[in-house]
């Protein structure tokens, strides 16, 4: 269950709010005790990408390379 704060006790304690959602916590600010807005942790970013890592993983025919046959270059250039 999230802690609710209302808007002056928010903005008094504004940086022990912070610490609380580094924590994990979810921190909910009330307006005349209802609720307005939720601070919550910004979830861990994705790992990077290394560049390589599906190095042997990918095969391509051998004549990937090949010029594409009549027909088909007739298909892409038929209007």
């Amino acid at each position: 269950m999230p802690a609710t704060l209302n808007i002056h006790e928010a903005k008094t304690h504004f940086s022990k709010i912070i610490a609380r959602v580094q924590r994990g916590e979810d921190v909910v600010i009330a307006k005349a005790g209802k609720p307005v807005a939720r601070v919550v942790p910004i979830s861990s970013p994705k790992k990077p990408r290394r560049p390589g890592s599906a190095a042997g993983k990918i095969t391509f025919a051998d004549d990937f390379l090949a010029p594409l046959p009549e027909s088909v270059i007739a298909g892409f250039e038929a209007t």
